[in-house]
């Protein structure tokens, strides 16, 4: 089997992937920070600072003008990509704490983008249940609890559109995925997994950036 890992990401080869991406503007960077500081314990949650412009780059590839979040947490990844919409593009935002999108909410306003999302309190999976039944999504990102994330998959795949794109984070879980008999998240995480790649609908590839992306489109 060939080794395609060979190239160990240092701090230092990290700095470098960053100062070739499209940087972070003042909105971006100070929600990050703004993120680390009032949830210290909670931070890592937020998706990695090259996920921002990657999933832009997405939104603009895709030419999606109706996105979905599942766990928008402080509400990083949602302003990436509400910037990469058009103006009448629409991004529902799903999740179950005030605390946290309450700080997303401040940098959605202050990047201009407020109008382009609508912030959804409640479980993600009523949320998606009481969307029209038909394909009308164009790209879904999922970031949220991963004991619920074939369950997402079931709802969202039906309704995403041919050629639509779901985006799922964390799908290495720290490496859990190998262990013999892994903790309940990344046992379930290594279930969906499976369940996406024996999924005959759609096509996906899991690439190894920053804790596991999964790229799934929809045949």
């Amino acid at each position: 089997m060939t080794k395609g890992n060979s190239t160990k990401i240092t701090d230092e080869l990290y700095a470098y992937v960053l100062a070739h991406n499209p940087p972070l503007d003042a909105v971006q960077r100070g929600l990050v920070a703004t993120t680390w500081e009032k949830f210290p314990d909670a931070a890592g949650m937020q998706s990695a600072e090259e996920q921002g412009p990657l999933l832009a780059f997405l939104v603009r590839l895709t030419g999606a003008r109706h996105v979905v979040e599942i766990g928008t947490f402080t509400g990083f990844s949602a302003l990436s990509m509400a910037q990469a919409l058009p103006a009448d593009g629409r991004l529902i935002a799903c999740d179950v704490s005030q605390e946290w999108t309450r700080y997303g909410r401040e940098a959605w306003e202050a990047a201009g983008v407020a109008d382009r999302i609508d912030l959804r309190i409640a479980p993600a999976l009523d949320t998606l249940r009481a969307m029209p039944a038909e394909p009308h999504i164009d790209l879904a990102y999922v970031d949220a609890d991963k004991g619920s994330q074939i369950l997402y998959w079931e709802e969202l795949v039906p309704r995403l559109r041919p050629g639509g794109l779901i985006v799922t984070d964390n799908t290495l879980y720290h490496g859990t995925v190998l262990d013999e008999s892994p903790e309940s998240r990344g046992a379930a995480v290594r279930a969906f997994n499976d369940h996406v790649a024996a999924d005959p609908r759609t096509e996906s590839v899991l690439l190894a950036i920053s804790d596991g992306i999964t790229l799934s489109r929809k045949r």
